[in-house]
């Protein structure tokens, strides 16, 4: 592929740095090296001695000297090699690229932060991005510095339409005038705010379409490992695992699966986009947090990948459980004032007030007296003037009680919305 009609100016304009390029001779350093090159502090001046973790089980993980210098100090700005190596075993387990050979990985500080710089590097203002509508609210906070024209394509229980999207690219290819989009956003597991997963067929229709009219795709996957349906079935396939064609770039996270306060995530795909990415993080931030980099990989060392494994069954039991409490809750409470698909997997449930035209005035004014909080479903429309019916609950954190609770508190003040609406229409 010719990588390069995809960058971005800015992106373009973007200089490596010498003294970062200079700090991976720090990886493997020779015994005899005096080293000069950057102003790095003294680790001996660092004022910590000792890191140890107790994990969940009582047993401690603690970093050696080594490791806790390496913690504590400026590190590769592409990663703390162990775990870029332990990402790579992963990544290459279980998505199996077919083009693996041309891949690179990057640590970022969480994986939005790489999403972030992927549309930097990829967009110019006025250019043409596919979203799926609704679509992730901080991506769509993201794109609003970068002045977008948005292709957003309606979802339905498995996610984007494959025939509403090659129609539009098709009108785009003929029109041109409005330019050709080159971009496309998707969240295959568990969307936020929808909940939706797409099935197999799903992926692949979008894949042939990306391929067809020459698409880079942004796939963000934060909730991969959270699906509901059979308990010990695989995840679908990535669209990574069905990249041919070497236009996929895969955000991962650790946030869900471990801890968001770590700010460990990753992004895997071509090695030509990496580099432009590993770039910006250079001017950015030099590299991802080392001292979570280390403790994940000692995490990832000490688990294994049975421990891993069995880790993610936990969790996702957990999660199912706590989904079927959600919808246990909606069943009975909200049967006839809303409407939602029961999530196959992620934390959301969507739902639908039929019967109103805007949930937004109602969360926000009434919400609160009947202490409950949801998001408004605007906040997730590419157009967010436009009136929207839906609502995101997130059932990650609360407990089976709490769930039935807000879903009454939920019921009853739309119940009160309705009625002020009807008598509001009722007026002469």
């Amino acid at each position: 592929m010719n990588y390069s009609k995809f960058i971005s100016a800015v992106s373009a304009r973007r200089k490596p740095s010498g003294i970062s390029d200079l700090q991976l001779l720090l990886t493997t350093p020779s015994p005899s090296m005096v080293w000069l090159a950057s102003g790095i502090p003294n680790p001996k001046q660092f004022p910590f001695k000792k890191v140890s973790i107790t994990l969940q089980d009582d047993r401690l993980l603690t970093l050696t000297p080594d490791m806790l210098c390496s913690a504590l100090q400026y590190g590769p700005t592409p990663g703390y090699t162990p775990l870029l190596k332990q990402l790579k075993a992963m990544t290459k387990l279980h998505h199996s690229p077919p083009k693996w050979e041309e891949c690179d990985i990057l640590v970022t500080a969480g994986c939005q932060q790489g999403l972030s710089i992927a549309f930097e590097m990829l967009l110019n203002p006025g250019d043409i991005v596919v979203v799926e509508d609704p679509c992730y609210s901080d991506v769509l906070c993201m794109l609003s510095a970068m002045s977008p024209q948005y292709l957003a394509i309606q979802v339905d229980e498995q996610g984007m339409k494959p025939d509403l999207l090659r129609a539009e690219l098709t009108k785009a290819v003929k029109e041109e005038a409005s330019g050709i989009p080159k971009v496309m956003y998707l969240v295959p597991n568990g969307s936020n705010p929808t909940g939706t997963t797409m099935s197999l067929e799903r992926r692949q229709a979008l894949y042939d379409i990306a391929s067809d009219f020459d698409l880079i795709i942004l796939e963000d996957d934060p909730y991969y490992y959270f699906h509901y349906e059979q308990e010990h079935q695989d995840p679908l396939p990535s669209f990574l695992s069905m990249d041919t064609d070497g236009r996929v770039l895969r955000f991962d996270s650790f946030s869900k699966i471990v801890s968001p306060g770590l700010r460990v995530g990753y992004v895997t795909g071509p090695s030509p986009l990496l580099e432009r990415i590993n770039v910006h993080l250079q001017a950015n931030i030099i590299c991802a947090p080392m001292l979570s980099q280390v403790l994940m990989s000692e995490l990832l060392r000490d688990w294994g990948e049975d421990g891993f494994q069995k880790h993610i069954a936990n969790l996702r039991q957990f999660y199912r459980d706590q989904r079927n409490n959600m919808v246990q809750a909606a069943q009975t409470h909200l049967t006839g004032l809303c409407e939602w698909t029961v999530p196959k997997g992620g934390i959301f449930l969507w739902l639908k007030v039929p019967n109103l035209q805007d949930t937004g005035p109602m969360l926000m004014k009434g919400a609160i007296k009947r202490e409950i909080i949801l998001v408004p479903g605007k906040e997730f429309i590419v157009d967010c003037s436009k009136p929207c019916q839906y609502m995101r609950a997130a059932f990650s954190c609360a407990t089976s009680d709490q769930l039935m609770k807000g879903m009454e508190s939920l019921a009853k003040l739309i119940r009160e919305e309705l009625t002020v609406q009807n008598m509001q229409a009722m007026k002469p």
